[in-house]
């Protein structure tokens, strides 16, 4: 596919994308929403507020937009495509209680609190500026999948940012599961396939603001995947596209896999979730010595 008619595909789908939004959210969630009468692009043509699309968000990162310079994103419409942000279905409180994910008005201050401090230290680190984490376990089931979901909720508390939570853990993905989305694309798909669209593996979560990639085909070495050009292309360019969001990688434990301390090398931080009374100091601190020291921002103490 040549690099002309790639943007003459990509261009056709902004263009209308309420047919293929409609299509997609009714294959992965429950409940479905009716398509609107007018297209996203006349109603913005009107001023009007329409319902915000993933073609939307993820226009900038069609393949053959990966190799545009800084200077092609517009950051206001950006911000503007925030406020029209709206979710096909959203997560009930008893939802969120049950699958314990935090949200502004939930009853366990503690946990609310905890992530927030936990945020509000990562952006005094950053400087404000939006960034991408890497989470992992110190051991297994340390935790580091609640920890890396719920930190990225508390982002999108904040109505003028939003966050996405990306699953690598490709041996046991589990995400997608937490926020009953059924992928039918994934991670893995889009580094895959050069000719792939963003648009096909970014999820609403039932959650205002945040969105998920999920895992995609599970994969027995997911190394070689991590360490492909093509990955590293979209670590950067999701971070240089979206001024106003903020990107956390959950992968398998440090232990068990390489994965955490590849990603580590692309991405501007990392965090170790250590599991309370179940590892030693020891094999904490070797842990947390897989990262670099300049990137690593601490250990979260989880149980």
């Amino acid at each position: 596919m040549t690099e002309q008619s790639k943007h003459a595909k990509a261009k056709d789908r902004s263009i209308n994308p309420d047919a293929e939004q409609q299509n997609r959210e009714g294959r992965f969630w429950e409940v479905h929403k009716q398509a609107p009468e007018e297209s996203d692009a006349e109603k913005a043509l009107k001023g009007e507020g329409v319902p915000y699309s993933e073609w939307d968000d993820s226009r900038m990162l069609v393949p053959s937009s990966l190799e545009l310079g800084p200077g092609a994103v517009d950051r206001y419409v950006i911000s503007k495509q925030i406020v029209r942000m709206q979710e096909p279905r959203r997560l009930s409180h008893d939802d969120l209680d049950e699958r314990r994910i935090i949200y502004p008005e939930s009853p366990n201050r503690q946990l609310v609190n905890r992530f927030r401090d936990l945020r509000t230290k990562l952006l005094e680190a950053s400087g404000g500026n939006n960034f991408t984490l890497v989470v992992s376990g110190a051991s297994s089931a340390a935790g580091s999948s609640f920890v890396a979901f719920n930190l990225a909720a508390a982002f999108a508390f904040d109505q003028a940012k939003t966050a996405v939570v990306i699953d690598c853990n490709l041996r046991e993905p589990s995400l997608h599961s937490l926020v009953d989305v059924v992928p039918e694309y994934g991670l893995t798909d889009f580094l895959d396939d050069p000719d792939f669209d963003v648009a096909s593996i970014l999820y609403p979560t039932g959650i205002p603001r945040l969105r998920l990639i999920p895992a995609g085909s599970r994969r027995e070495v997911p190394g070689e995947f991590f360490t492909s050009f093509r990955m590293k292309q979209f670590v950067q360019a999701v971070r240089r596209r979206y001024p106003d969001r903020f990107i956390i990688f959950d992968t398998a434990p440090i232990s068990e896999s390489p994965d955490a301390r590849i990603l580590g090398e692309l991405c501007d931080y990392a965090m170790l979730v250590v599991p309370h009374g179940r590892v030693s100091p020891t094999t904490a601190e070797q842990a947390a010595l897989a990262f670099h020291p300049q990137k690593f921002v601490g250990a979260v103490i989880n149980g």
